[in-house]
């Protein structure tokens, strides 16, 4: 049977009403406490016809930060703030899951109250810099993590995820990508350690496995997803074992039994289906099969459906610009193209003020 974006999905404890996704993304919109608004909660109610909505990365810890105004999830009262947009999301008949993120070595002592260094699993520097209202900072070399600081690192997930329920979010995504901690202890050109976390691809997947466990075994896993990004050379990372490393990876983490697993693709077509072949459950692609497909579409999501690799297709930049892009897909556009002047921070321009298609007519 040929799966469409309008046939519903239920995986885990989600009910996904249609297999549109609105993926992550980071909008900088917070106050410098990780607190969000209630013009967040109006941004993401507004895009509430998603299938699921996967909030922008969420820091479980202040050394988990990793840019200027992004939310976290460590604090009564940023638990309190996402509550309001839990209930706005709700109240349009949304669903929405927390991507919850330890950002490493990319971090700055700036963002620290105690001016600390980032951490990472080896003293390996990024080469990319953080942006700052003061200019661009380099991002210093990370202070190696000990185990007392990964056995805390997975508390710390595990205390967020917690806190997400508390929330009322529907679920988690555990971040996993990206070229951020779980992420860096994966590729072995951020991960030198000589210990049980570092080395062969059994070690280097073993803090994401951890994290994940305890995170399922917190909150459930019918409630939790994992989100990848094979090949990704984002925020200075690299591997040099990609195809070997994703099947391990998905294999150790296919008994638990997981919501799903997002895939963000970066021409590893190959690679994903090999994903595909070992995980047993929802996969939901974020689509990229050639260098032309950035920023992808619905017509490559929907050959992605067509193709078996995906149950669900996460679009970003088309949700970010059409707060009512189910609509816009049933119809088959047009699409307002996006702002990238307006993408981090600032206002509600370029936020919460796009058009609909009712607006439009």
């Amino acid at each position: 049977m040929t799966i469409e974006y309008f046939d519903p999905l239920i995986t885990g404890k989600l009910d996904l009403p249609n297999r549109l996704v609105m993926a992550p993304m980071t909008r900088s919109r917070a106050d410098r406490a990780g607190v969000v608004s209630e013009l967040t909660a109006e941004y993401y109610a507004q895009r509430a016809g998603a299938g699921l909505i996967i909030t922008e990365a969420t820091q479980v810890s202040e050394i988990g930060q990793g840019y200027i105004l992004t939310p976290g999830l460590y604090t009564a009262a940023q638990v309190l703030a996402w509550r309001g947009v839990t209930d706005a999301v709700h109240a349009a008949g949304g669903r929405i899951v927390a991507q919850l993120v330890h950002c490493g070595r990319i971090g700055h002592p700036s963002l620290y109250a105690d001016g600390a260094l980032p951490v990472g699993p080896s003293p390996i520097a990024s080469g990319e810099q953080l942006f700052t209202a003061e200019g661009m900072l380099d991002h210093p070399t990370p202070r190696e993590m000990t185990l007392d600081d990964i056995h805390r690192t997975v508390e710390d997930f595990v205390a967020s995820a917690r806190n997400a329920v508390e929330a009322g979010f529907d679920g988690v995504e555990v971040h996993a990508a990206n070229g951020f901690l779980l992420h860096q202890f994966l590729a072995d050109g951020a991960n030198r350690r000589t210990d049980g976390y570092g080395g062969s691809i059994a070690h280097r997947i073993r803090f994401a496995v951890e994290v994940v466990t305890a995170v399922a075994e917190a909150i459930g896993p019918e409630r939790v997803g994992v989100r990848l990004s094979p090949g990704i050379t984002y925020n200075g990372i690299g591997e040099s074992d990609t195809a070997e490393l994703y099947p391990e990876l998905v294999r150790a983490l296919a008994p638990l039994p997981l919501a799903y697993l997002h895939v963000f693709e970066v021409m590893t077509r190959d690679v994903t289906r090999l994903i595909r072949a070992e995980w047993p459950g929802t996969l939901i692609l974020c689509a990229h099969p050639t260098p032309e497909s950035f920023p992808s579409t619905p017509e490559i999501g929907a050959e992605a459906l067509r193709e078996g690799v995906a149950d669900a297709v996460a679009l970003g930049e088309l949700w970010l610009a059409n707060p009512d892009l189910t609509a816009r897909v049933r119809s088959g556009g047009p699409y307002n193209v996006a702002d990238k002047a307006t993408f981090y921070g600032g206002d509600h321009r370029g936020y919460t003020d796009y058009p609909t298609l009712d607006a439009d007519n």
